[in-house]
């Protein structure tokens, strides 16, 4: 069925006018949750009762034709028109998902987001989404929201981007005329927002209650953390574990990283102690050694580069950190991870990093 014929009985004038209008492009190998949330959303605002009438907002799927487009889980979707057939929208959203697997954004698929960028259009990416958008070179000046899973891609893929606009610790950002969010779950929280912008807070909620999610996320709320935090962790300390991770290469002052979270010195050291154990220094310290030891066996970098990478003076400096956090020298790490036991911290704490960036050895 058209999804025109769900419409009520109105003139279309009347309706193009009252309705929000999306556009989704979705990507090759794009992710099936980040786009069912967001549209499943639209869908349950959209309408009272159980109809799903595209009536306060309409959604297309569009691309560069209409040959179907395979999510990565394998299930494909058929775009509904071209871009060159499409009417203009009020929000274009562009999801995205696998990075290493097939080809990425076509030209055409880059051109129609430029277009877009002139027009009254806000442009939305999410997941990997965002990688197209700055391909498209439409985020200049804009801050940039990328999951902490594929912040070290994005920051080889473009070296210039300005790091302090990018952001890796928040669900989504709102930046005028630009959204990007890191996707999953995260994906029915922006669409939660956007809508916001249009109806009233009680539309939103129904539908949120109908996906059996008891309430939005904001924007500022942290991504999940990896393994190793227990999950009542402060927020404020899950997002600093984030932005260490972020700047492993030139760690953070105390005084930088409180005033990231809005925080005094003495709140955050506070904060830590009480959630960690530890004070702030010494967490950023261990995770940095722990990137230096996943570097050491996923890697053929030298000692004295991943030294540079993770934030040490040379290579002797990370040495005499490295035995006494792990027992050994970094060398010997090397060789003997997965031949030997050098002790079960020590191959826990590296098991831990991989399960925890899987996908770091493809950035690398």
């Amino acid at each position: 069925m058209n999804p025109a014929d769900l419409l009520p009985a109105q003139s279309p004038d009347t309706a193009s006018k009252q309705r929000i209008r999306f556009g989704i492009v979705l990507l090759p190998n794009f992710t099936l949750t980040a786009f069912s949330g967001f549209v499943d959303l639209l869908r349950l605002s959209a309408d009272e009762g159980d109809f799903s009438k595209p009536v306060r907002c309409s959604w297309s799927v569009i691309g560069e034709t209409l040959a179907p487009v395979r999510a990565s889980c394998g299930i494909q979707i058929t775009p509904w028109e071209t871009f060159e057939k499409a009417e203009p929208f009020d929000y274009v959203v562009v999801v995205g998902g696998l990075l290493h697997s097939g080809a990425g954004a076509s030209d055409a698929t880059l051109q129609f987001i430029r277009r877009a960028a002139t027009t009254d259009a806000t442009l939305v990416g999410i997941c990997t989404g965002v990688f197209s958008l700055m391909r498209a070179g439409v985020l200049d000046g804009y801050r940039i929201c990328v999951s902490w899973f594929h912040y070290w891609d994005f920051v080889e893929r473009f070296p210039g981007v300005n790091e302090e606009m990018l952001v890796a610790d928040r669900l989504f950002v709102m930046d005028h005329r630009r959204i990007t969010c890191s996707g999953g779950r995260a994906s029915i929280d922006v669409a939660a927002a956007i809508l916001l912008r249009h109806f009233e807070a009680a539309t939103v909620q129904k539908a949120l209650r109908i996906l059996l999610v008891d309430d939005m996320q904001k924007g500022n709320a942290p991504q999940p953390h990896p393994p190793g935090l227990a999950p009542a962790t402060h927020p404020k300390v899950k997002r600093a574990i984030l932005l260490m991770e972020q700047h492993v290469g030139r760690s953070l002052t105390l005084d930088e990283l409180a005033h990231k979270l809005d925080l005094s010195t003495r709140q955050l050291e506070r904060l830590f102690k009480a959630e960690t154990g530890k004070a702030p220094q010494a967490y950023a310290k261990q995770v940095r050694l722990r990137t230096a030891a996943w570097l050491l066996t996923s890697s053929d970098k030298t000692v004295a580069d991943i030294a540079s990478s993770c934030g040490f003076s040379d290579a002797s400096h990370l040495g005499r950190e490295f035995r006494k956090q792990f027992g050994l020298p970094p060398m010997m790490y090397r060789e003997q991870r997965g031949t030997a036991a050098p002790g079960v911290e020590t191959l826990e704490l590296a098991a831990d990093f991989d399960e925890t960036f899987p996908g770091r050895a493809q950035a690398i």
